[in-house]
């Protein structure tokens, strides 16, 4: 069975907030904030507690906004299902596996690990239609 994470794209005011990766695989690259959904959770509780642990933030989420199953897309084969999330409190600041955690302007990202420029244009596609 391969692997299955969640990702949260947390945007505000034409920014989002990515994680610098502390460990491989992308080690040192700008991420979305997620991780590996562990076995007595849904989807939507390991979306909140990663982002709680690579941001410091308490988020909600919103809607889905897909599941990435393309076996590159990660050398581990790891599925990931992206939501779109705001936050509910809590300062930025990066933990966990996150060496840091920032706000990029989304017409001026950084290289991204994984497909992330992928999901993250997906969002801002559903976004536009909102």
């Amino acid at each position: 069975m391969r692997p299955f994470a969640c990702d949260a794209v947390i945007l505000s005011k034409n920014r989002i907030i990515l994680v610098r990766r502390g460990n491989p695989p992308f080690k040192g690259s700008w991420a979305l904030p997620g991780g590996k959904i562990e076995n007595n959770e849904s989807a939507e509780q390991c979306l909140i507690r990663e982002a709680k642990e690579e941001t410091g933030l308490s988020i909600i989420p919103l809607k889905l906004i897909g599941v990435y199953s393309n076996p590159k897309r990660d050398p581990r084969r790891t599925i990931t299902c992206s939501f779109l999330a705001k936050i509910s409190s809590g300062k930025l600041k990066s933990g966990s596996d996150a060496d840091e955690a920032k706000w990029f302007p989304v017409s001026k990202l950084p290289k991204l690990a994984f497909d992330h420029n992928i999901i993250i244009r997906d969002a801002l596609n559903i976004v536009k239609e909102l």
